[in-house]
């Protein structure tokens, strides 16, 4: 999820696209594209390959009218013989997590919203959504995106501050209860998430717990500039604490993550969502991006490859939203969302699903 701000002055975006095949592995072949943006925002140079199915899941039938706008931000886990879709339902009274299930991803049945507004005083109280899950010996763990800042009726769309907030459960379906006296990390002024520190994907590595969250600085122009950072902690229950530098400078212009361990060749994949310039110069999810490392302490910012954008999205030219990642036997499932055609706008969605072959072979 983002902001979109307008920026007339950066003028138009321009396109230089040069496709190189590379034979780096007899059934991988890599494409480089250099895309040049007007305000200089850095691009990736390489390619790896992805083949998208089309939409799985398509907004406006949900329960009490939950997701009547859109469906979008997909969060996809497996619990038993089972997929588990969170999305945000973009509804009457705001965007609000709501839940589908699946045995195979394509198929899905909606069970409705499963986390509702907060009261006014609260920071949740125009949205609760974009939420990422795990399980702990103690039960089911949600770390949701609340805000008390939304636009006009009838979209609502979610403004800044985003904020992490928190919820339990003892079954990943529900119910889920919020724990409004936990705040695992907020906004904080004067660093590189003031005003965006809302939840990613968590992983456990020993006794302790890894969240790859998205930050964003806004300055007196109005202009953002986003990236991931990590928070951690040790008690699921306690705040976390954040390291002071993100895993990528704020130019990279990135927000959202979901992570992918390679276990044959030692890498940690993490997919997430780039934000571009249409030709007015305003920004929106154009891509979908993965970088790689060895280390989860550790990322370079030119170890990166586009995954998803218009040129091999079978249905959205323009807008393509959040990355969700999951294996399923020999293939790597990606969930995602967009409004198809070449629209650039954040209502009216739908979730997509694409597949990437394992392993994955990463870019020279």
């Amino acid at each position: 999820m983002h902001k979109i701000m307008k920026n007339p002055g950066l003028g138009a975006i321009l396109f230089v696209t040069l496709f190189v095949t590379l034979t780096c592995h007899p059934s991988v072949m890599l494409f480089a594209q250099k895309s040049v943006y007007a305000d200089g925002r850095p691009s990736a140079s390489k390619r790896i390959p992805c083949q998208d199915e089309g939409i799985v899941l398509r907004y406006g039938d949900g329960q009490d009218s939950c997701d009547v706008y859109g469906a979008r931000e997909a969060v996809v886990y497996k619990d038993g013989d089972h997929y588990y879709l969170f999305y945000d339902g973009a509804g009457n009274d705001g965007w609000k997590s709501c839940l589908a299930i699946s045995t195979d991803l394509r198929s899905w049945t909606k069970k409705g919203a499963i986390l509702s507004l907060g009261a006014p005083d609260k920071n949740d109280s125009k949205s609760a959504s974009s939420p990422w899950v795990i399980k702990a010996k103690d039960g089911w763990h949600m770390f949701y995106l609340g805000t008390p800042h939304t636009s006009p009726p009838p979209y609502r769309i979610p403004s800044f501050p985003y904020l992490t907030m928190k919820a339990r459960a003892e079954t990943i379906s529900g119910p889920w209860i919020k724990d409004y006296n936990t705040t695992p990390f907020t906004a904080k002024p004067g660093t590189f998430y003031s005003v965006t520190a809302s939840p990613g994907f968590i992983v456990k590595r020993g006794d302790e717990y890894l969240q790859f969250f998205s930050g964003a600085v806004q300055d007196s122009a109005w202009r953002v500039k986003r990236t991931l950072g990590i928070a951690r902690t040790k008690d699921l229950n306690a705040a976390w604490t954040i390291d002071p530098k993100p895993i990528v400078p704020l130019e990279e212009q990135v927000e959202n993550s979901s992570l992918y361990y390679e276990k044959k060749r030692g890498y940690w994949l993490l997919f997430t969502n780039h934000i571009g310039l249409d030709k007015k110069g305003e920004e929106y999810t154009d891509a979908i991006w993965v970088y790689w490392s060895k280390n989860l302490d550790k990322w370079d910012a030119s170890h990166k490859a586009i995954v998803l954008d218009s040129l091999n999205c079978s249905w959205a030219k323009g807008a393509i939203g959040m990355p969700s990642v999951i294996q399923v036997g020999e293939k790597l499932a990606l969930l995602y969302d967009a409004p198809g055609g070449s629209s650039t706008n954040h209502m009216h969605r739908n979730i997509g699903l694409a597949w990437l072959k394992l392993p994955i072979e990463i870019p020279e």
